[in-house]
């Protein structure tokens, strides 16, 4: 890889690299928290961790990590899965 000479893009490289660190552990943290709430054996932790996960995935569609649409599609999932959970036990 290149690296750039003007000092403008020089910056834009350093924050872009940053920004995607920031992104790459948010998109992490969500990923885990979904899994986290699919794994869990009792209905009172899957409904504490769907909170923890629903304000998680809030978060980026708030702040462009993904498409709104997608972070709530994912906690309609979460939710429903949830309620098959309570209604079965």
């Amino acid at each position: 890889a290149t690296l750039p000479n003007i000092k403008s893009a020089k910056k834009r490289m350093e924050l872009s690299r940053a920004a995607n660190t920031r992104n790459r552990a948010s998109r992490s943290r969500i990923k885990t928290a979904i899994r986290r709430v699919r794994e869990a054996e009792s209905m009172d932790s899957a409904q504490e961790r769907l909170k923890e996960a629903a304000a998680l995935l809030d978060r980026a569609a708030t702040k462009n990590l993904m498409p709104p649409n997608r972070a709530a599609r994912i906690k309609s999932q979460l939710a429903r899965q949830v309620n098959q959970m309570e209604s079965a036990s």
